[in-house]
């Protein structure tokens, strides 16, 4: 009976052990779930859009939803490229462009390279009314073959066209050649947040850019804030590209090249010693539009795309140190 007894209370006990450590595990993966949940509910959404560019196009989605988004832009191809989103007055599409916008542009341009600039900008005065009421709201700085670049932008309902308006070699817009696509942008909202920022970049028409002289090496999210906005010489508002710069490389020879309405301007290819490495395309004043980058040590700069933009401070030097 003893033995009985004691073999009886030792599966008592080690049935109540059981059913204790079958509790614990319940109640530990139950915090620990909840601990993950929060986990999740605190980490911000990430998705990416991703656009393509292999030659002269770009492969992306027809319609996205509204509210912020990250593109991710791979430039595939062997040319300098960006991209610029445009967003539409009602009722007006990319066959308008087609129409009535493209052939204006490469005029102008076409007169320009033959030396006639006066009446190449005389040109542009054949562009319809509605194509001042297109407002520029961001995208990619320029990008080097075989280079990517991440934008994280806020965009509202409506429609917009992507475009990159390098020029080829023969003077030749890439918009003209492929690189415009439509963009729908759906009333459906994005869960999608803005990146925080480890650097912030701020830009206008009056300080030019504002940033940091020295910073550190390795993955970097910049913000730029938009402060003012205004039209260019060349057409074109300020925005913030970027780039690499090698030992020995001209700094004039490149302010040139960020402007499209020189004959020698924004064409390809690329002048050498420079890498771009995306940043944050036109804005409308008051907005803030956030690139990413992982920087090695060197010289680089945030240069904007417009005429003489050393004279306007809208060329900002830096170098980044391990």
């Amino acid at each position: 009976m003893a033995l009985f007894r004691y073999i009886k209370e030792g599966e008592n006990k080690i049935a109540g052990l059981a059913v204790f450590a079958l509790f614990y595990l319940f109640i530990g993966c139950k915090t620990e779930k909840k601990e993950v949940d929060k986990e999740l509910e605190a980490k911000p959404v990430r998705e990416v859009v991703e656009i393509i560019t292999n030659s002269m196009d770009f492969q992306v989605a027809d319609s996205i939803s509204s509210g912020w988004h990250t593109f991710k832009y791979d430039n595939r191809s062997s040319e300098t490229h960006f991209f610029l989103l445009d967003k539409y007055p009602e009722g007006r599409t990319i066959e308008d462009t087609e129409k009535e916008i493209g052939p204006v542009f490469q005029l102008g341009m076409d007169l320009i390279n033959e030396g006639k600039a006066k009446e190449g900008f005389e040109a542009f005065n054949k562009l319809p009314e509605w194509f001042f009421k297109v407002a520029f709201v961001g995208g990619s700085g320029l990008v080097s073959p075989q280079n990517s670049s991440l934008t994280t932008l806020k965009l509202d309902p409506g429609y917009y066209i992507i475009e990159c308006y390098v020029k080829m070699q023969n003077g030749k817009f890439h918009s003209s050649m492929g690189m415009a696509k439509a963009l729908v942008v759906t009333n459906e909202i994005s869960q999608v947040t803005p990146p925080e920022p480890t650097l912030n970049v701020l830009i206008s028409s009056n300080d030019g850019i504002i940033f940091k002289d020295t910073v550190s090496s390795g993955s970097q999210v910049f913000s730029v804030y938009f402060k003012d906005q205004i039209t260019h010489e060349n057409f074109v508002g300020h925005d913030v590209n970027l780039v690499r710069i090698d030992e020995n490389a001209d700094i004039a020879i490149l302010e040139s090249w960020m402007n499209w309405a020189d004959p020698k301007g924004l064409i390809s290819p690329a002048p050498e010693g420079f890498t771009f490495l995306g940043g944050v395309n036109d804005m409308v004043a008051g907005s803030t539009g956030y690139f990413e980058v992982d920087l090695a040590p060197g010289h680089y700069a945030l240069i904007s795309e417009v005429p003489m933009a050393r004279s306007k401070s809208l060329f900002k030097p830096f170098i980044v140190i391990n």
